[in-house]
């Protein structure tokens, strides 16, 4: 399969150099890390210890064409993602970030089926032309709509085959609020104490995390969704474990002074129902974010 990955960051260029391993892959990014990549290859280290040598640009070539588009760009460049890929003809898109409201910016501009996804592999970029899997997890993905289609089967068979631990879900909808529940819990509570993920499984900040999930679960509900409270809160306390000693992506943010995925995780709870743990995470991350002149 012709992958290309929009957005080789450090979650990108982690799927893209382990689907490179069984399919030719494009990656996306930016310099210095897309030069270190023509140049010598990339390297993926922590749980694999692979070199594997796919195509590096900064934009989208004009020969872009493409079995499958592979988005990772973070939740505010999803727009500039979608206008870099309309005149590029995909068989599919396939969504992998975080937060909410990604699949359908995407499935304005592109001509093609676009999948919802999950991605739990830890990802951490240490230098240009390296990324480490911190952490193997699983690879879930499906119509973003819910159901069943040749599409997401045909995507999830070409992860599989290049090692991924691969669910092609017939639920996305549901999965995709469990997984904004998750984010809203750990993502904004972590960046702003400085704290691992871990700290939440039983800690001063335990609290807020379950109270930002229930928040978000009753968001679903009244989406149309069915996630219970309960579920959205064990979801929070089964990922903070599983990840203990790692550094959720929005802390990882904060601390290297980069605008964070607020707006699209308890910015978007917080617009939707009565959230107020949600709404004051949000003001102050968002706070935090102007003060550095990044909003």
């Amino acid at each position: 399969m012709d992958v290309l990955v929009f957005g080789a960051g450090s979650l990108g260029s982690l799927v893209g150099g382990l689907l490179a391993r069984d399919h030719s892959v494009t990656l996306v990014g930016r310099d210095p890390h897309i030069g270190a990549i023509a140049a010598d290859g990339l390297a993926v280290t922590g749980a694999f210890d692979v070199r594997v040598t796919p195509d590096a640009v900064t934009a989208v070539p004009e020969d872009c064409a493409a079995d499958l588009a592979v988005v990772t760009v973070k939740a505010h460049d999803t727009e500039a993602a979608a206008v870099a890929l309309a005149d590029c003809p995909l068989d599919a898109a396939l969504s992998l970030q975080n937060g909410m409201g990604n699949e359908a910016l995407l499935a304005e501009a592109l001509d093609c089926p676009v999948l919802a996804g999950t991605c739990t592999y830890g990802a951490l970029r240490d230098g240009p032309g390296t990324v480490t899997c911190t952490g193997v997890g699983e690879v879930v993905l499906g119509p973003r709509e819910g159901g069943t289609s040749t599409t997401a089967d045909a995507v999830g068979a070409a992860f599989d085959s290049a090692g991924f631990e691969t669910t092609v879900a017939a639920d996305m909808p549901r999965r995709l609020w469990e997984k904004l529940a998750v984010n809203a819990g750990i993502n904004a509570t972590t960046a702003l104490a400085r704290i691992e993920n871990g700290a939440l499984v039983d800690g001063p900040g335990t609290d807020a995390a379950a109270a930002a999930a229930r928040e978000t679960a009753r968001a679903a509900r009244e989406a149309g969704v069915d996630l219970t409270d309960e579920a959205a809160v064990a979801a929070v306390e089964r990922v903070a474990r599983a990840t203990a000693a790692n550094t959720s992506s929005m802390h990882q943010d904060v601390r290297d002074g980069r605008r964070t995925e607020i707006d699209a995780i308890n910015g978007y709870v917080a617009d939707r129902t009565d959230a107020p743990v949600n709404r004051t995470l949000a003001a102050l991350v968002r706070a935090w974010e102007a003060g550095r002149g990044l909003r």
